[in-house]
């Protein structure tokens, strides 16, 4: 078993390029199946999730492929199949993304329900209520999602919960749907802006995306084209708070700051050094002086993302006083913080509230990681914590990150992944 061995203490100094948006390329991948022509995406993460879902299109019957560095080329002009492999899409969470995408190509698909991390219910009525109102019939069972239209209608869909995926799924099915359809109550993260942009560039008609009500006249066809995918948030927020958690001084490039705004808000409340430039943020320990406590609440976009909560209570893990964690989105995210306390935080749940009393600091431990974010937050604590961190389930990192251990140690820390036991010792130097 592969392990992400780490020697703490070291603080976080240099530059580093964030990658593309993984939330954003998975949806445009699948986008892309829509399109008769070829595409040439570049900014796109060379992560697990990706090469699954290229897999997942050549299975199709489609043509895509890495050509270089972050850049894509998919034509899906010969596509001809609307069944997707099971065992490929139970994988990955964005595979949800293709009961659109096939449904609004041939009026026929069948995907098996979505895998990905286990943090939560991941109901899919909203998805189904649309398609629905877009003129298909539906099928569940046996673990698959079926769907069949003799065309798709516009309709006026309203939303009963804010939903980035049912957004996401409508706006592919409606683009090449007769008439205009209405998502009222839409999900407005960066990367639904970025899905819509992607289609627009190949020929959709698309307006509203990044607020409440989105608006998709259908068209006829997609064309072919080029487009590259926005940074990736999520990432960019990873570094930030692991350049804060070490009292490091780090310039993170390749941003969009404004996308981040949460985030350095709750930084800055914290006591930390945040320093917005065009693309970049630069953060920095002022002093030697603790951070402060702070209150979280996840929420939708433009409130504090649900995948930067672990990272972000892990850096309070060891901020003075105590801070309360509200998860409002996922409602089984916490399941890290069992992993986080053997590494010696003090961190109680309730429901959906987590009660954080901060310590003086972390000690290295053997722990392991229960999903994507939670497995990042676990690699900023080992970076904060004394002494070493083994940390295992390393599957659930590689789904999003790209080139971490890189990255980190670039700046500085002290980080390997090697074969190992699950031995919990480890000599320091086996890390450096």
């Amino acid at each position: 078993m592969e392990k992400m061995v780490i020697l703490g203490g070291a603080r976080l100094a240099g530059e580093v390029e964030i990658s593309g948006a993984k939330n954003s390329a998975v949806a445009i991948l699948v986008a892309a199946i829509m399109v008769k022509g070829k595409c040439h995406i570049d900014n796109v993460p060379h992560v697990s999730d990706i090469e699954a879902l290229i897999e997942i299109i050549n299975n199709l019957g489609g043509k895509a492929a890495f050509v270089g560095r972050g850049e894509v080329e998919i034509d899906c002009t010969a596509l001809h199949n609307w069944e997707a492999d099971y065992e490929t899409v139970r994988r990955i969470r964005a595979s949800s993304y293709l009961m659109g995408a096939l449904l609004g190509r041939f009026h026929h698909a069948a995907v098996a329900l979505p895998g990905g991390c286990d943090f939560g219910v991941r109901p899919i009525d909203q998805h189904i209520k649309g398609f629905k109102a877009l003129g298909a019939e539906v099928e569940i069972g046996h673990g698959m999602v079926t769907l069949s239209a003799n065309e798709l209608k516009s309709e006026h869909i309203y939303l009963d919960v804010v939903s980035v995926g049912a957004t996401i799924n409508i706006m592919l099915a409606a683009t090449l749907a007769d008439g205009v359809t209405v998502i009222d109550s839409a999900a407005k993260e960066p990367h639904i802006v970025d899905v819509a942009n992607f289609l627009n560039c190949m020929g959709a008609n698309i307006r509203g995306a990044g607020t409440d009500i989105i608006r998709i006249k259908g068209v006829k066809e997609l064309h072919g084209g080029s487009f590259s995918v926005i940074p990736d948030q999520i990432e960019a927020g990873t570094f930030m708070i692991a350049a804060a958690a070490t009292r490091g001084d780090v310039l993170i490039n390749n941003i969009i700051p404004e996308h981040m705004e949460s985030l350095s808000a709750k930084l800055i409340e914290m006591g930390v050094g945040v320093e917005e430039h065009d693309d970049a943020i630069r953060i920095y320990a002022k002093d030697e002086a603790p951070y402060r406590a702070a209150n979280v609440k996840t929420q939708p976009h433009p409130g504090f993302p649900t995948d930067l909560q672990p990272q972000m209570l892990t850096l309070l893990s060891t901020a003075k006083g105590t801070s309360l964690v509200a998860e409002n989105v996922w409602d089984n995210r916490f399941k890290y913080v069992g992993e986080l306390n053997r590494m010696g935080a003090n961190v109680s749940v309730e429901g959906r509230i987590a009660t954080v009393e901060g310590t003086p600091y972390l000690s290295g431990a053997p722990v392991s990681a229960t999903d994507l974010r939670a497995g990042a937050a676990l690699v900023i604590a080992g970076l904060m914590a004394h002494g070493v961190t083994e940390i295992y389930n390393l599957k659930y990192i590689d789904r999003g990150y790209e080139g971490l251990v890189e990255k980190l140690r670039a700046l500085g820390a002290q980080i390997t992944r090697r074969q190992g036991t699950t031995t919990p010792a480890a000599k320091h130097d086996d890390v450096i």
